[in-house]
């Protein structure tokens, strides 16, 4: 099926061109002609290409250092991928020879899933690698009775433990996650919003935007969060400052730790969490003064009726706060039906 598409496509692609090359550069019709043959010849291709290796060149951008090869199994009526990647990135502590070392892995799109072959019979047990992600609030007043039952049995203990959830195939290959010792040459010691933490050295750059955009939106200087002492003279009452400068000023003073890396797994689950590739962290204040910040710790305060917490009852970060994490491709643990407001979790493939 390919290899007929692209003979098609290259019959097209030598008839242009040789048209294009028969026609005399003065002609005064010449680049009306040539505009629309060009014009034809994106269109057929778009028409001519496959869906499915569409949806493959789209999830590849929100990983642009990646290269990777697709070319469809016959055997397998599946795409088959290989993708390279450099080992280590955004390091000055390793040797060139290290530097240059890559490491590449074959996968099968499974429609969207990333598997290796292995897994591919059993690709329904597995959620997609991209899906809408819905971020806005939704009040719990709106659900229904059904809905309700749904979150119930989604939140139970059985329910999460037969999960197969988000497949980590591609994530483990992408973040060297095989095993503990061999992530940790990843891990990179650091301070976010002036508290200490570790985080994977592929979104290191990341979340440093993310904290250079915080420390605008306050009206602060980075210099003001080298240590708890000059946090604590961080001006929050001034007359001259907006409310939203006040507001993100508190919530950076409010904060006890921000923790990412974490060797576990997913409380109630079979699986890693994402903590364990450096790539999630968790904004924790140093009170809640009586409002919930996540679903888990909220179940066992009020049994099933954990998921009918207001939004207005929840710890959350500043709205302002959250749109600069989803500006360099994390999303927030807050919209989860399971929320989980101190977290957030960069997946560049989920911010559209």
């Amino acid at each position: 099926m390919v290899q007929k598409v692209f003979s098609s496509l290259f019959i097209l692609l030598v008839t242009a061109l040789f048209f294009r090359e028969c026609k005399p550069a003065s002609s005064s019709d010449n680049s009306g002609i040539q505009s629309e043959q060009s014009e034809n010849l994106e269109n057929y291709i778009e028409e001519k290409e496959p869906e499915e290796l569409l949806k493959i060149r789209e999830f590849m951008t929100y990983y642009p250092d990646l290269e990777y090869k697709a070319e469809f199994d016959e055997n397998l009526q599946d795409w088959k991928i290989e993708i390279t990647r450099k080992t280590f990135l955004n390091r000055e502590d390793i040797s060139e020879a290290h530097k240059a070392l890559r490491k590449s892995a074959l996968f099968y799109w499974a429609g969207g899933r990333l598997l290796p072959e292995a897994e591919l019979f059993e690709k329904e047990n597995y959620w997609l690698l991209q899906y809408p992600y819905e971020n806005k609030l939704r009040d719990p007043k709106t659900f229904t009775a059904e809905e309700i039952e749904r979150i119930k049995e989604f939140g139970s203990s059985s329910a999460r433990k037969s999960d197969n959830g988000t497949p980590m195939f591609f994530f483990d290959f992408l973040y060297s996650a095989q095993s503990r010792p061999i992530i940790e040459e990843h891990i990179i010691k650091t301070k976010f919003l002036g508290k200490t933490t570790k985080v994977h050295e592929r979104i290191f750059p990341a979340l440093k935007r993310v904290e250079a955009k915080v420390c605008q939106l306050a009206g602060i200087s980075s210099d003001e969060l080298v240590s708890s002492e000059k946090i604590s003279r961080i001006d929050v009452s001034s007359e001259s400052l907006s409310d939203e400068e006040k507001e993100i000023r508190l919530f950076i003073k409010s904060l006890k730790s921000s923790d990412a890396y974490y060797w576990r797994e997913i409380a109630g689950t079979n699986r890693k969490s994402f903590h364990c590739y450096g790539i999630a962290i968790d904004l924790l204040p140093r009170r809640l003064n009586g409002r919930s910040i996540y679903w888990g710790w909220e179940k066992e305060r009020s049994g099933d009726k954990w998921m009918m917490v207001p939004p207005e009852a929840r710890w959350a970060p500043p709205l302002a706060v959250i749109k600069a994490f989803e500006e360099e491709g994390f999303i927030w643990g807050g919209y989860w039906i399971i929320f989980d407001n101190m977290h957030f979790e960069y997946h560049p493939e989920l911010i559209q």
